[in-house]
Parts: structure tokens; sequence; C-alpha cells
């Protein structure tokens, strides 16, 4: 479906970015992975889907770093006809005792590098008359949860951004949509699964539960692939006019 177009992930190289870039070189797609870390690992799966993969190393925080990756991009492959903006970084404190550097830094992540690739892929797509933007928020860009402040208005304002986008090409051939995902076992989630255990004594799939059965009913994590699946639905034919939905994946979270 996607053979010979060019899909951008930030974020990709684990957890739900990895997931929806592979999704989207099963279907054909030319990928660009983003991400700290190994590279190596992430390029060697996703080329193993029989495309071609490029990576850059861009500080998602960064102006001068997103717009040398748009670049490479163009330069690599042509053009980017599918942008997901997926980067994102986290902190947990009370809004008083939250650090103001976190709060910079998470905006300029998860928020502000969102508003750069997409002022910077938009004229290419405009061009062709065709394009996709898939925007990773989350549940908490529609409900909020105590302590994240700043993934929260984050969050809120990715969704905020994509029915503005959504707006403006609406007459074209490029859609703008959100996924909000719940629960998603990424290293990320990982991570406080293992304090959670640690702190109340407990095992590893007993602190998934009590994690999932705060929040989540369908006692179910969202995976990586079923996002994958939905990003290339909106990519396809039967998503042309789906345009600046937030599309909630979170096992019922919102709906209570």
């Amino acid at each position: 479906m996607l053979k010979g177009k060019t899909a951008l992930v930030t974020g990709s190289t684990s957890g739900i970015g990895l997931g929806i870039a592979k999704a989207l070189a099963r279907q054909g797609a030319n990928i660009v992975l983003n991400g700290f870390g190994d590279a190596e690992g992430p390029k060697a799966e996703v080329a193993a889907l029989g495309v071609k993969v490029g990576y850059h190393g861009a500080d998602m925080s960064k102006a001068a770093d997103i717009e040398a990756m748009m670049k490479y991009a163009a330069e690599t492959f042509g053009k980017v006809d599918v942008l997901v903006n997926n980067a994102g970084i986290q902190h947990v404190a009370p809004v008083e005792d939250f650090p103001p550097e976190r709060w910079d830094a998470i905006i300029a992540i998860n928020l502000t590098s969102a508003f750069h690739t997409t002022r910077l892929a938009l004229p290419a797509m405009k061009k062709a008359n065709w394009g996709r933007i898939i925007n990773i928020a989350s549940v908490h860009g529609l409900v909020a949860s105590a302590q994240k402040s700043a993934y929260v208005a984050a969050k809120h304002g990715i969704v905020g951004l994509t029915k503005v986008t959504a707006l403006e090409t609406a007459t074209t051939g490029i859609t703008c949509n959100a996924i909000c995902p719940g629960w998603v076992l990424t290293p990320l989630v990982q991570k406080q699964v293992d304090a959670r255990a640690a702190q109340s004594g407990v095992s590893n799939e007993e602190a998934k539960k009590q994690l999932l059965a705060e929040k989540e009913p369908s006692l179910q994590f969202t995976t990586p692939e079923e996002l994958g699946e939905l990003a290339v639905f909106f990519c396809s034919d039967a998503g042309k006019n789906v345009r600046g939905v937030a599309w909630n994946m979170d096992g019922g979270w919102a709906a209570q």
C-alpha cells in the first residue's frame, strides 16, 4: 500500500515508535528512524522487512537538529510522505515540586518537536497533494492524571495541534490525526512496573495487574503492533476522510 513512499518516525529505536515503523515497512514504506541509543539493531529489524532504512539521531528538543533530520530525509528519500510524531519523555512530580527544566524539556520534545516536523513536512506534502501526519498523543491528551502536569499539558497540546493541522489541510490529500494509547508495555512503563513491584513487595505480574486495574478496564496493555496497525489504517484509502481525530486505544480508560 505504501510502496515508493517514505515514513519518518520520531522516537523509533524502541517501543511504540519501532512498532509503528515496522507496521509501515510491512506496507512497503521506506523508513527513517530517529532516537537515542542503539540504532543498528532497530535498523536491521526494519531492513529485514525488505525496505530501505535511514537513521538520524536528531535531539528532538532542538529545532536545528530537527531541521537537519528533515533535510536528511528529503535528500535521502526525496520527501517525507508519512510523518509520525512519536518522540516523548516523562517526569512525575506534583506541580509545586515540578522542576522547571523538566517541564521545558517535556514540552519541547513531546509537543514543540511535532510543530517543527509538521511545518517542515507540509510543503512537499502539499506539492504532492498526499501526506499522512500521525501524532502519537496519549489517553493523557484526553484526560488527566495527578503528578503528570507537563506530560498532560503536552499531550493535550498535541491533540490541539492535530485538529488545527487537519483543518488547514482539509481540502487536500493530506490528513492529520492523533492516536491516544493507554498503557503500553514499553521499556518506560516496565520501569514503573518494576518500581511498583519493589515498593509493594509483589511479583512483576501482580504489579502489572495493579497498574492496569487503576486506569484500564480491559486489564490489557495495548501493544506497539496494534498501534502500528491503526497507523496503517490512517494511511489507507479507507482513512482518507478521517481528519483531526484523537483516536483512543486505551482499553476503555477514557470511557469511564
